[in-house]
């Protein structure tokens, strides 16, 4: 079996952590609506 290619962490978070997030107006749009819906709520069977 194939082994997928590890991609380091350093670059993921450059590319999708809260700092790039923050750089962009639809990353800051991203968070506040995650913010908005919270921690628990995909919960539907709650």
């Amino acid at each position: 079996m194939h082994y997928p290619r590890k991609i380091s962490r350093i670059k993921k978070l450059r590319k999708q952590g809260f700092r790039a997030r923050m750089k962009t107006s639809k990353g800051r749009k991203l968070l506040s609506r995650q913010r908005r819906l919270g921690r628990h709520s995909l919960n539907v069977m709650d």
